[in-house]
């Protein structure tokens, strides 16, 4: 799957490098209601392009995992400050 690697030569091999950083950056620096969004951009940074097929849960399932989500956010980082702002704003 990532034999196209092989054929880049050290300098794009860099460049490949620092544009998924950038990525992986970008993502990781989202905040507030950013951090509940899809991301496909990422998925796009891959060579091969596909129609991922996402399942998509009911309602009140999804919403379970929302909160187990956030739940997990004030395990993980409690100290975080609050984004109080609505979707929107």
């Amino acid at each position: 799957m990532d034999n196209d690697l092989a054929s880049l030569s050290r300098d794009q091999l860099v460049a490949e490098v620092m544009r998924l950083r950038t990525a992986i950056r970008a993502h990781r620096d989202t905040t507030g209601h950013e951090l509940c969004w899809h991301h496909p951009d990422l998925w796009d940074l891959l060579p091969e392009k596909v129609d991922p097929a996402i399942a998509v849960p009911p309602w009140p399932t999804f919403m379970r995992g929302c909160v187990r989500y956030r739940e997990s956010l004030d395990q993980q980082q409690p100290g975080a400050p609050v984004h109080v702002k609505e979707l929107g704003e």
